[in-house]
């Protein structure tokens, strides 16, 4: 793919382009997080207002370790494809709306620059929830994170995602130049909150001359995000291959669903994001409740209970009925935990969610999806069935999924064939998992990690029964058995 004048040369007729001339639009917006995902969201909505509004809103993009989505995107002067797939078909597009993509490894200084640059105006991440460094139980930083520890011990050479960003505001500070937004667009609860909290905490404990600045200065909206994006195959490059009649090393594909919710507090201006579909409101959190309990809790009970019983795709999980009996009692078990949200419909809702999981062209692996569970578990499984049990609802559906977790912490199918668990607790679970135990002793043991499970859900007993009932025929009578036993009960 090359970029001659502004535009992608030597493409299929059909294939969208960027409506801007990219060249006359500056960096306006740092992004923390090279992965697919903001490729396949954040990046799209921006190429739209960019092309309704223009403006300087151009995205420097930031991988934090790895140098891949550079050496993809630069060749390429960082134009890509983005593949919508629905159960009609495939579409291409191409997006323009990134600049430079960089990484923190081996483009320190220019990373450093541009976060201290006056046009940079919003710095925006998707790190996923590990890459925060947060302890959950004070909302500030976690002392035991490596990235955490390194920062805070050096706090003049930054690289983690609160350290960066509290050295380019005092530098920006210091410059008399005014301090960036700050667009956390993680799976987080209240992520705006999240991320100021932990970098107000970063600041106490490094340049606590810069708490008061944080806290008084600096905006931090939440959002809700969401759009299904697998990882990357060969197989995406091919498909990119024949529909933009030229290979294309960046190339993604994903769902054609895209929903962003934004609170509207940006005193550095903003991109015309509604040009693309964005809402913006003054309290994200109904949507952002709606779519951490339905949407991602449900998808994480999927992804477990599907990896465990040889599933190795979301769609093949959701072909298997009994599965997908599951996910829709999930899906109405979260949907009763909710309040209102504004202008949805939470049964519509919970209709399309099973259609989407079912996409027959997204090959979204459970293996992805499971990964770092215990940093997900909180917000998308323990948060409702507590509010469940609260409000006399039933807990089963959740009582299953957290069992399953469990399992599948355990590391070895049905068989005995171990598996690699991708968890940044791993090493602290796989200890606690170790060796024969019955149901009651994984409880206990999982009950025993700090942060994980809230204190009010560890010690009920109506939960454990039913975290107890369901992974004790996990253990002894296998997971498909144990799915098949669920749905038939759910029926």
């Amino acid at each position: 793919m090359t970029d001659r004048l502004g535009l992608s040369a030597g493409l299929a007729a059909d294939v969208s382009l960027p409506d801007y001339q990219r060249d006359n639009h500056g960096v306006g917006i740092v992004h923390f997080g090279m992965g697919a995902f903001h490729k396949a969201h954040q990046a799209v909505y921006t190429d739209d207002a960019l092309a309704a509004s223009g403006g300087d809103w151009r995205i420097a993009g930031v991988s934090l370790r790895s140098a891949a989505p550079a050496q993809e995107l630069m060749p390429q002067s960082c134009l890509y494809t983005v593949i919508e797939r629905n159960a009609e078909g495939a579409s291409a597009r191409v997006i323009g709306s990134i600049a430079a993509a960089l990484c923190l490894r081996t483009d320190r200084w220019p990373v450093l620059e541009t976060l201290c640059a006056p046009e940079t105006k919003i710095v925006s991440m998707t790190v996923t929830e590990t890459g925060y460094g947060i302890d959950r139980n004070t909302g500030g930083v976690d002392p035991s994170c490596p990235v955490i520890a390194a920062d805070l011990a050096d706090p003049s050479s930054p690289c983690g995602v609160a350290g960066l960003l509290v050295w380019a505001l005092g530098r920006r500070r210091a410059a008399g130049t005014p301090p960036f937004t700050i667009l956390s667009c993680d799976n987080l609860p209240q992520n705006g909150a999240l991320t100021r909290s932990l970098l107000i905490d970063f600041a106490r404990r490094a340049t606590p001359d810069l708490v008061e600045h944080i806290a008084i200065d600096v905006a931090f909206p939440s959002t809700m995000v969401d759009r299904i994006t697998p990882a990357r195959t060969d197989a995406t490059l091919k498909l990119a291959e024949q529909l933009i009649g030229q290979a294309d090393a960046a190339a993604i594909e994903c769902e054609t669903f895209r929903q962003w919710v934004i609170e509207d507090h940006f005193p550095t201006e903003r991109p015309c994001w509604e040009a693309g579909g964005a809402l913006f409101t003054d309290d994200v959190r109904p949507y952002e409740e709606m779519k951490l309990r339905m949407l991602n809790g449900t998808h994480s009970m999927i992804a477990y209970a599907g990896f465990l019983a040889g599933h190795r795709t979301v769609r093949e999980a959701m072909e298997d009925h009994d599965l997908s009996a599951l996910a829709a009692r999930h899906l109405a078990a979260a949907a009763a935990t909710l309040g209102p949200v504004p202008s949805v419909d939470l049964d519509e809702y919970a209709a399309d969610l099973m259609v989407r999981f079912a996409n027959p062209h997204l090959a979204h692996e459970t293996g992805q999806i499971a990964m770092d569970g215990s940093q997900k578990m909180p917000q998308r499984l323990f948060a409702p069935a507590l509010d469940a049990i609260t409000r006399g609802q039933c807990c089963k559906p959740f009582a299953f999924a957290a069992a399953v977790w469990i399992r599948y912490m355990r590391g070895r199918f049905d068989d005995g064939q171990p598996y690699d668990i991708r968890d940044p607790r791993s090493g602290e679970l796989a200890i606690l998992m170790r060796g024969q135990a019955s149901a009651d002793d994984l409880i206990g043991r999982i009950r025993s990690v700090n942060g994980l499970v809230p204190p009010e859900l560890a010690a009920n007993d109506r939960w454990n029964d039913a975290v107890r009932t369901e992974l004790s025929h996990m253990l002894t009578s296998g997971m498909r058995a144990s799915i098949q036993r669920a749905a038939s009960r759910a029926a």
